[in-house]
């Protein structure tokens, strides 16, 4: 690279250093095959990188990818040449990070995972870092990767790795396990594969556990998954991630355990662990994505009647306190919650009284989500008694007039139970010819109608299936 200055000289924006007269001589060192020169000139420029014009990295890249690319058995080129040329990618991307596109495009990520499988000690650390640079500032090169093997490149690299390159093949493993190709989920779905993300998710920066948290609910949709990712101790790091992440965070984890607790094995160990209150933050948090996910995962934690009654303590907690976002979504469990034939948490909790206020003063979001929370409770004569103790049904009655479209479909639908109710037809004859009220029976009498038309055609299709089996044997 020339002898003349020192580096500080270099540093006055390059005026010591003519980088064309460099840049020639570099071109000549490499293509006369000197390994000695070759080895000292690359170390010589990645020392200079952080004081090169952008024009120098256009017209060395191209070099330094040609050496990397041939083998290390040539005569010409040796490993610790390689190692010269890692050592001076990296210090290029260190100052000019969108070279990794440039670096993609000359065919440097095929080369990388060739000698990873080989490689030790400091030249393996270099390796994994550029690679790492690769990934994060080109997606190109992860579907790349990923094509070729990659994957499990990165999946063996972690189970013998014990220095400092853990951590970037970690989020290495993060990057590849979001590459949508079959592939890579079935190397993920191993035992190792499953292992190490857990552990991605666990250690590094917050997007990169996040990256590990969105790859841990695709995995998860799987039956299989859902049981590895509770054994390997996955819970308590999504819960963690829950509670202490950013808002993203929490979102990505939130719904990737609640992936992981959709199965009957899953909900008392995820229930157990603390999720209901974390949940409930979620609900009354400002995110609408938030709330549809706690809202979702709440219904599922609800199939176990004990954690019903704990998720029902804190959606009347909701309904007292928060905005009306929260408690709107809070009332909208709780009319999912209603349709649960073995539960009468939303009787039991207290939560009926609180609704009827609502149903009276609340938001129109509110309102909406509260009747239709009735209208289901109405089927239950228990959940009838309890509503008309409370004092919802001239509320309902009045809404027939005074609400909007889906609150009278709401409303009638509840009043129909009451009208149907030997106890209260007396009350509901009056609004017995409302037309949301005389509509709303019509519509369930043609429910009816087209269920029962679809049973007895299923009955007698069912009955021609096994007369045909019959003949047939």
């Amino acid at each position: 690279m020339g002898e003349s200055g020192t580096e500080a000289d270099y540093g006055r924006g390059g005026s010591v250093l003519d980088w064309e007269e460099a840049l020639s001589l570099y071109k000549n060192h490499v293509a006369s095959g000197s390994e000695t020169l070759i080895i000292r000139d690359t170390v010589k420029l990645a020392q200079l990188a952080k004081y090169a014009p952008d024009n120098v990295f256009a017209c060395a890249v191209p070099i330094l990818v040609q050496l990397f690319q041939q083998s290390p058995s040539s005569l010409v080129v040796n490993p610790s040449i390689h190692e010269a040329v890692v050592y001076c990618l990296i210090c290029f991307l260190r100052k000019n990070d969108s070279l990794a596109t440039l670096l993609v495009d000359l065919g440097a990520v095929l080369p990388v995972v060739r000698m990873l499988g080989n490689a030790d000690g400091c030249f393996r650390k270099l390796l994994v870092k550029l690679l790492w640079y690769l990934l994060t500032f080109e997606s190109k090169s992860r579907i790349l990767l990923a094509r070729n093997g990659g994957v499990q490149v990165v999946i063996d690299l972690l189970g013998v790795c014990r220095d400092g390159s853990k951590r970037y093949l970690l989020e290495i493993l993060g990057m590849l396990a979001l590459v949508r190709e079959r592939e890579v989920r079935r190397i993920l779905n191993g035992f190792g594969g499953l292992q190490f993300l857990v552990e991605a998710a666990r250690h590094g920066s917050m997007l990169s556990r996040e990256r590990a948290c969105q790859a841990i609910g695709l995995l998860g949709m799987a039956t299989r998954g859902k049981r590895m990712l509770v054994e390997l101790g996955v819970v308590p790091v999504l819960l963690e991630l829950l509670r202490d992440g950013g808002q993203s965070v929490k979102l990505v984890a939130g719904n990737a355990l609640g992936v992981i607790s959709a199965h009957v094995d899953n909900i008392r160990p995820v229930a157990e662990a603390g999720a209901v209150p974390l949940y409930a933050d979620l609900l009354r948090g400002p995110d609408p994505m938030g709330r549809d996910i706690a809202e979702d995962v709440f219904c599922i934690l609800s199939v176990e009647e004990d954690i019903a009654i704990d998720i029902g303590d804190h959606l009347v907690r909701i309904l007292r306190e928060d905005n009306d976002e929260a408690k709107a979504a809070a009332a909208d469990v709780l009319w999912d919650l209603a349709g649960y034939k073995h539960l009468s948490v939303v009787r039991s909790s207290g939560a009926i009284p609180i609704m009827v206020d609502l149903l009276r003063d609340g938001s129109t979001e509110v309102q909406e989500k509260v009747s239709g929370a009735f209208a289901q409770l109405s089927y239950n004569e228990a959940d009838r008694k309890a509503l008309a103790e409370a004092g919802a049904m001239p509320i309902l009655i009045n809404m027939l007039e005074d609400g909007n479209q889906e609150m009278k479909d709401n409303a009638a639908e509840a009043l129909i139970s009451f009208a149907d109710d030997p106890v209260y037809v007396d009350i509901v004859s009056e609004i017995s010819n409302a037309p949301a009220f005389q509509n709303m029976r019509n519509r369930i009498v043609q429910n009816q109608t087209s269920d029962e038309q679809i049973a007895r055609s299923f009955r007698r299709l069912s009955a021609q299936h096994l007369s045909l089996d019959s003949n047939s044997a």
